[in-house]
């Protein structure tokens, strides 16, 4: 389960971005560190496609596909050094998928702290690079060192001098030019800012029908280094405690669309690359969630080890076009479910069964 951990400077909205996302559950409060442990949650993911497959299957159980919410204490400046909650805030950012930067752009005279997002943002990048680099400064000496004696290391010497380089201009690593080999032989270091990164920007009310011009400044100075999305986070929070009907008209009284749930997991699974494929029968109805570019096997292997261990074929068809036939049985009679092999990529909307032996 991929994991998402919110964070941002005290009063941004994170534990009512959580609450918004997760459904409650967070103290909201405004003052600094209301959250002083981090409050983790799970939100399954919405997903038409699965329910109405599963209405065609009649099936017993539907499985959604789930992502996990991290709502991190405030981060102030100086946490590199230990201001504020210190390396127990940072620690719990290294344990997360993905970070999402919380940028409150609303005005409230009663909220202290920051209201530009850009000012936000330069905050949390400085003391995430800051950190980074200590990190590097402590180790990378003892890995030159042993480079010398071992040569496999020289590599992974050479990627942390490139990441040293970076984070010394005070450049976060996601947003520098290092290629992806490098990027990809710094992941063991769990470096905070070698993270993909979404950056949500928290408007006020009475900005609802000027996101975007809140979010532009943000969206640039990130320059496609980052997913940018703009969310009044307070009212989503608000419609996140209504059911039913109730959300709904909410929602689109207010012009918010499906919510805050959707927009953020379609961000975020573009973020990270992420796919889904289905199964369905009247047992179960389940969404599968799956790297992009992954072959037949790798996708098999979201269900359990063995079905990629022993891996035969895959049958497949697209969802929409098993939906029109009416059922798996139906499809299969008519030709329509696809026999495929090791090197096939899979979609997203593929609705599969795998064949293994083990």
């Amino acid at each position: 389960m991929e994991r998402f951990g919110f964070v941002g400077l005290p009063n941004a909205g994170k534990s009512s971005l959580y609450n918004a996302l997760a459904g409650g559950g967070a103290l909201a409060a405004p003052y600094a560190f209301a959250t002083t442990d981090p409050n983790v949650g799970v939100a399954k993911v919405p997903d038409s496609r699965l329910d109405r497959l599963a209405e065609m299957s009649a099936s017993r159980k539907v499985v959604h596909a789930a992502v996990q919410f991290v709502d991190i204490g405030g981060l102030v400046e100086g946490a590199s050094t230990g201001e504020g909650l210190g390396n127990r805030f940072l620690a719990h950012i290294r344990e997360v998928d993905a970070v999402v930067f919380l940028l409150r752009g609303f005005v409230d005279t009663d909220v202290p702290g920051p209201d530009d997002p850009l000012e936000c943002l330069r905050i949390l990048e400085i003391e995430l690079a800051l950190a980074d680099l200590e990190t590097l400064e402590s180790q990378i000496s003892k890995k030159r060192k042993a480079a010398r004696v071992d040569k496999s290391l020289q590599a992974e010497v050479a990627a942390l001098d490139e990441a040293y380089a970076v984070l010394a201009e005070g450049t976060p690593i996601y947003r520098s030019d290092l290629p992806e080999s490098t990027r990809e032989a710094l992941r063991p270091w769990f470096l905070l800012t070698n993270k993909p990164v979404m950056a949500v920007v928290n408007v006020g009310e009475d900005d609802l029908d000027r996101i975007d011009e809140v979010v532009a400044p943000v969206a640039a100075e990130l320059s496609g280094r980052a997913e940018v999305l703009g969310i009044c986070v307070g009212l989503e929070a608000e419609a996140a405690e209504l059911v039913g009907e109730e959300r709904v008209e909410m929602l689109e009284a207010l012009g918010l669309g499906e919510g805050a749930l959707e927009r953020f997991v379609h961000t975020a699974y573009e973020l990270l690359g992420l796919r889904t494929f289905l199964t369905t029968g009247e047992k179960e109805s389940r969404a599968w969630t799956f790297r992009a570019g992954s072959k037949a096997p790798q996708a098999a292997g979201r269900i359990h080890t063995d079905f990629e261990r022993g891996f035969i074929r895959a049958e497949v068809i697209r969802w929409d076009e098993l939906l029109e036939i009416g059922s798996w049985a139906k499809a299969k009679a008519a030709g329509k479910i696809r026999v495929e092999g090791k090197e096939y990529v899979v979609e997203d909307g593929d609705v599969m069964e795998f064949l293994f032996n083990v």
